[in-house]
């Protein structure tokens, strides 16, 4: 198929060539903008602002920044409180409170007051199965009802 090529030039050179008119427009006034904006940005400004129900809501980076530095200033105190302190290792039992549990609060104490401090707290303890000679040397298992397990602090921070 053979494509038509138009000439470039004039056909009629005796008439000249005149632009079309200008013809001005009056610029129009935008539209008033409605109360109520509903453009991709605002709708995703409404879903943060009021998120969907069961969605957390975000804080604002004011309020983030607070959070932190209240949390930054907990560990700081926490930490001071740990550094006043001295930190003790030995081994003491803690004995039996009256609803069976290991009573190791008194045991830390027990610990810090024989090395000559006022009052300790437990930083880390052990246990262990503690077992009447006879019934070790039995090896029967039906005796192992005997065993029991002691607890004891084996470091403390001391006051």
């Amino acid at each position: 198929m053979a494509a038509t090529a138009w000439a470039q030039t004039a056909s009629n050179p005796q008439v000249p060539l005149v632009p079309p008119p200008v013809v001005q427009v009056a610029p129009q006034s935008p539209a008033p903008l409605s109360p109520e904006r509903s453009g991709l940005v605002d709708e995703i400004g409404k879903f943060f602002s009021d998120p969907p129900l069961g969605w957390p809501t975000l804080k604002s980076p004011r309020q983030t920044i607070d959070d932190f530095n209240t949390q930054a200033k907990d560990a700081t105190d926490s930490l001071t409180r740990l550094s006043k302190g001295k930190m003790v290792a030995g081994r003491v039992k803690c004995p039996v409170a009256a609803n069976g549990a290991p009573d190791c609060k008194s045991a830390a104490a027990k610990l810090c007051t024989d090395k000559g401090y006022k009052d300790g707290q437990s930083l880390d303890s052990d246990s262990a199965e503690s077992c009447p000679a006879n019934v070790l040397l039995s090896g029967k298992k039906e005796d192992l009802g005997e065993c029991r397990v002691e607890n004891f602090v084996i470091r403390a921070l001391c006051q």
